[in-house]
């Protein structure tokens, strides 16, 4: 179970690191630029992002979270529970149902960059702080 857990953090950690960034420099960058050049910009960086490479490390740790929460219940370890609880919901549900909706708008010329910069960004500080706290309650020393 530690070596999951060892693997797990670092996923965690990983998939934290990705969209702490673009909360904190690609988001704002791209807002920056007029809508004609924003929105193909997210749109290519929409297309890359689900590729092999970041789909392992964000799935990949989600079905070790998946493993790990289980033998954890079964384990009485609390803070485990919560870490992959932290990573399910606060990284892969919320990405199903808050960011990928609004890059399937922006896709299909629904939407405008600008116009859901904002919530895509509110949604990605939810990934990023849930990633990182999972990431830390699995890494940390007992």
């Amino acid at each position: 179970m530690r070596v999951l857990a060892l693997a797990a953090g670092i996923g965690c950690a990983v998939v934290g690191g990705v969209f702490f960034a673009f909360s904190t420099f690609v988001v704002p960058a791209l807002v920056r630029l007029p809508e004609a050049q924003a929105a193909p910009a997210m749109r290519s960086i929409n297309v890359l992002a689900v590729r092999p490479p970041f789909m392992l490390a964000l799935f990949g740790t989600a079905a070790a979270c998946l493993v790990l929460a289980v033998l954890a219940v079964r384990g009485a370890d609390p803070r485990v529970v919560v870490a992959c609880a932290l990573y399910l919901v606060g990284v892969v549900a919320v990405t199903v149902a808050g960011n990928v909706p609004l890059n399937d708008r922006l896709a299909q010329e629904q939407a405008t960059f600008h116009a859901v910069a904002g919530a895509w960004c509110a949604w990605n500080h939810v990934r990023t702080v849930s990633a990182v706290l999972a990431a830390v309650l699995l890494l940390a020393q007992r």
